[in-house]
């Protein structure tokens, strides 16, 4: 048994120095460890033949031999692999350093610039305002009665600091806007917002929603549909069209809905749109005038319009994500795509 070991050791040795490519090492490799036919199965198989008072010599050498030609297989395969990659890419020690692989903008920011270079052409200014607000600015202000279903716990992150909140909407930005400067004035604020909600394909307790209003004089529900129809085919499509449909809110009076042919279909009806060829996108109205009377401008001589929509539920459109959590996800092989 000693001496089938020793030529199997020899045997190996020479047809390991006749591999040179990996073909020939995978051979080598089914020869000796072979589940049907390789040697050293073979011989390990024979020990159980061997009688017990060589049993452990014979095992001893039995398991060197078995280290020695793995090990060695696995050397030779790793230094013939190493120089066919040598071979198929050389080396050229002049060339310049490769880059690292770069960031890619978030499906939302690239939403959120387009929209802001939209209005900025439209001379608006960028006001994104704090996240962590009072009572006043985030409802009061805005006509939130005090018994109006926004104020309810279960859709409000309040703090228990100050009466602060986590503002539910970035309509407070209304109210500190027109605050702080004199009409007229144009304002768009981009940021994020917090609310109870279930985490769902639709739904999120964070998102991003984007609010812009005007104040000047003579400004009637016309300006705010011509503005509108003017952002709807920047960001989404010149062919797509919009409609309006009466709604509420309570900071504006009076308020609508705005839809836009759905753009997957263009509007001729599909699973998406519910086969209507219409898709929500925003809210809008005039500004109450109680919101004016709140910040000191005399709604006899001002008016003004505003709007509010989800950046999340733009890119989602603009870019067919079905999923809100594929945002949040920050899985690479998405965020690659952009």
């Amino acid at each position: 048994m000693l001496d089938d070991i020793a030529k199997t050791g020899t045997d190996f040795d020479r047809d390991l120095a006749a591999a040179n490519d990996p073909a020939a090492l995978d051979q080598v490799r089914v020869r000796y460890f072979g589940r049907k036919a390789g040697a050293i199965p073979a011989l390990f198989e024979r020990l159980k033949e061997v009688p017990k008072e060589e049993k452990r010599s014979v095992g001893d050498a039995l398991n060197k031999l078995r280290d020695r030609i793995k090990s060695t297989l696995d050397e030779k395969t790793a230094q013939v692999a190493s120089q066919k990659q040598v071979g198929q890419r050389p080396l050229d020690v002049t060339l310049p350093a490769r880059l690292p692989p770069l960031g890619h903008l978030h499906p939302i920011t690239i939403v959120r610039r387009e929209l802001e270079e939209i209005f900025l052409e439209m001379g608006y200014s960028l006001d994104p305002g704090p996240e962590v607000e009072t009572d006043w600015y985030n409802f009061e202000a805005l006509n939130f009665t005090p018994d109006h279903p926004a104020r309810d716990m279960q859709d409000t992150f309040f703090l228990d600091v100050d009466q602060l909140l986590l503002r539910t909407h970035t309509s407070n930005v209304q109210i500190r806007s027109m605050e702080r400067w004199k009409p007229p004035l144009r304002v768009l604020s981009c940021g994020r917002v917090y609310r109870r909600d279930e985490i769902t394909m639709r739904k999120s307790p964070v998102f991003h929603q984007a609010e812009g209003f005007l104040v000047d004089r003579g400004i009637h529900i016309g300006h705010l549909r011509a503005t509108l129809e003017q952002f709807i085919k920047r960001l989404f499509g010149a062919d797509l069209a919009m409609r309006m449909r009466p709604s509420y809110f309570p900071f504006t009076e009076p308020s609508a809905e705005v839809d836009m042919s759905c753009v997957f279909c263009r509007g001729k009806g599909c699973n998406t749109c519910s086969f209507t060829g219409w898709m929500e996108i925003l809210g809008s109205g005039m500004i109450h005038p109680q919101v004016l009377r709140n910040v000191g401008i005399d709604p006899d001589e001002w008016s003004g319009f505003a709007f509010g929509f989800g950046l999340d539920r733009a890119a989602m459109i603009k870019f067919d994500i079905p999923n809100i959590r594929t945002l949040f996800e920050n899985d690479l092989r998405v965020l690659q795509q952009f």
